[in-house]
């Protein structure tokens, strides 16, 4: 249904070293570097990054989140790592959440421009 998504960022060469670390685990590579714009996907750019220079910092009470799919438990956890040790904060440590009707696996993470992303796996009920 989605093809594609951006986020603003108000420093472009920062961030995108900052998803080039976090993307990896999931798959995505940078595939396209413009002046103002760098895209990132497997094998089309998927996730955009745009330079909005003059941005504030995303509010945390906005309610926006961009969540991307894992294959697997493993790759949310290094998705969650990477993005600390690229210089984002935790906005929830990987894990099992609540849910009603399905196994739901996922991490949360802020990066440096206060957009908040999520990577979610759907693990079997014999998978971790």
């Amino acid at each position: 249904m989605i093809d594609h998504i951006s986020v603003g960022v108000s420093d472009l060469e920062r961030s995108a070293r900052f998803y080039e670390a976090t993307l990896a685990p999931l798959g995505l590579s940078r595939l396209v570097t413009r002046p103002a714009t760098v895209g990132f996907g497997k094998t089309y750019p998927e996730f955009w990054i745009n330079l909005r220079a003059g941005m504030a910092r995303v509010a945390p009470e906005s309610g926006v989140h961009i969540c991307l799919r894992a294959r697997a438990s493993a790759e949310v956890d290094a998705f969650h790592a990477a993005a600390l040790s690229a210089g984002g904060r935790s906005d929830g440590a990987s894990g099992l959440r609540p849910h009603d009707r399905v196994k739901y696996y996922a991490a949360f993470i802020i990066d440096p421009d206060g957009n908040r992303i999520e990577a979610v796996t759907f693990p079997r009920d014999d998978a971790g």
